[in-house]
């Protein structure tokens, strides 16, 4: 048993400086990992605006095919992240970078549906088990009351994946408009975003600790105080759930925190994958300009979703912080369906629901954290997280299926607001005043 030190029973300013310590060796690097985790999954959308027309592909295709990422995603999400679990973070998180970096790379040889689909459906299964094993992975350094804070630092990396990655695309569209070396500027965006993040697989290797247990940057009275601050955490959670993997299929609470993130994943994927094509219809046709916009609302909602963590952690407070970034997340769209005559107002509404969906994303994650034993949370975690998934999915097939049928995307983000809004009366009822 560990021997007690001053530390152990040291100030809030020296235990702060613990977890500041861990927070600047991990979240960086962790940070900038998913930074391009996200810009992979949604450049999609920037491809779109020239693919299309290249391929010959039509919108409903194009929705699929954005789509079936997240069946490759959600089927391979729970044995990736028990692969994690078995083989160590390091280790597990490297080789997955390595498989969809390249993967993604890949997506410039495209030139039929089929070819798109199948490698869009590979992708997502190379994928699969970051996010959650990241979850987990920051579940084991850092206790629940600091959750909030490190979620929001962590998946400040999709809003910034946005701001910067918005006009990024843009400018590649641009400059690459008459092509170079063979190679349309669609095919040179997955290029150059494509081999960064196999470069940061092969780093992850060499930079992360398997857990705070051999962190050897870390003293030994330092440990001690991440210990015993995740021991407490553990008796405070429900003693009666088995810890097995038949108890995580078993777990009703798993699946109904799976309906929340699903409904908020469906406001935010629409966002992601149709933001581009949107501000397009508003009147803007030139590809730097669509950029630019575009990084409006993600400059903005990486400001809220810093605010918001802080807020929740300071007051340690749940449910409101939760419950009502969502709902701004359906009256930003409701907004911006309503004045899309106006562009000017038609980005603010834009920018409403971008702050609401992406802070809703940090601000559930504490809840399963919080409530899930240890035995259960690895498979428990995956599988609230490929429900949610599932989203991805639905979300921009159907945007993209009514587009087609109608000509605009106004009843599919009517029809997403109102998801939002449902998953928001659950998250109220589950959340509780305090998590």
């Amino acid at each position: 048993m560990s021997t007690p030190t001053a530390l152990d029973h040291g100030t809030s300013s020296v235990r702060d400086a613990v977890y500041r310590r861990i927070t600047l060796r991990l979240i960086p690097f962790i940070f900038v990992c998913y930074l391009f985790n996200y810009l992979d999954r949604v450049n999609v959308g920037f491809a779109k605006l020239q693919m299309l027309d290249a391929l010959k592909f039509s919108e409903t295709i194009y929705g699929l095919g954005a789509g079936i990422f997240f069946i490759g995603y959600v089927l391979c999400g729970l044995p990736s992240n028990l692969a994690l679990t078995r083989f160590g973070p390091r280790r597990w998180i490297a080789v997955m970078m390595l498989a969809w970096g390249g993967l993604s790379t890949c997506l410039l040889f495209v030139t039929t549906p089929m070819e798109f689909y199948v490698l869009r459906l590979l992708t997502g299964a190379a994928e699969a088990g970051f996010f959650p094993g990241i979850v987990l992975y920051l579940s084991q350094w850092f206790p629940n009351a600091r959750r909030g804070r490190i979620m929001a630092l962590f998946m400040s990396a999709i809003p910034v994946s946005g701001l910067l990655g918005s006009p990024f695309s843009g400018w590649i569209l641009n400059h690459f408009a008459v092509g170079q070396h063979g190679l349309a500027a669609w095919q040179w965006m997955f290029l150059i975003q494509g081999i960064p993040t196999m470069v940061l697989g092969a780093l992850a290797y060499f930079l992360l600790s398997d857990s705070f247990a051999k962190a050897t940057w870390l003293t030994s009275e330092q440990r001690h105080v991440v210990e015993s601050d995740l021991a407490e955490d553990a008796r405070n959670k429900p003693a009666q759930q088995r810890d097995s993997l038949g108890a995580v299929f078993a777990t009703p609470l798993i699946w109904v925190l799976g309906l929340i993130y699903f409904c908020i994943q469906s406001g935010v994927y629409a966002i992601n994958f149709w933001l581009p094509s949107i501000i397009k219809n508003l009147g803007f046709s030139d590809a730097l300009v669509i950029g630019w916009l575009s990084a409006i609302p993600y400059l903005l909602a990486g400001v809220f979703m810093l605010l918001v963590g802080r807020s929740a952690d300071l007051r340690n407070e749940r449910r409101w912080h939760l419950v009502v970034p969502m709902l701004m997340g359906a009256a930003g769209l409701v907004i911006a369906v309503n004045f899309a005559a106006t562009p000017a107002i038609a980005i603010v509404g834009l920018s409403i629901a971008t702050m609401g969906a992406l802070t809703g994303l940090p601000m559930f994650w504490p809840l399963p954290t919080a409530r899930l034993s240890a035995g259960v949370a690895a498979g428990g975690l995956a599988i609230i997280n490929s429900v949610g998934q599932m989203a991805g999915f639905l979300s921009p097939y159907i945007v993209g299926f009514i587009k087609d049928q109608t000509g605009s995307t106004d009843a599919a983000l009517y029809a997403l607001a109102g998801l939002i809004v449902v998953g928001s009366a659950v998250a109220w009822k589950v959340a509780g005043k305090r998590a």
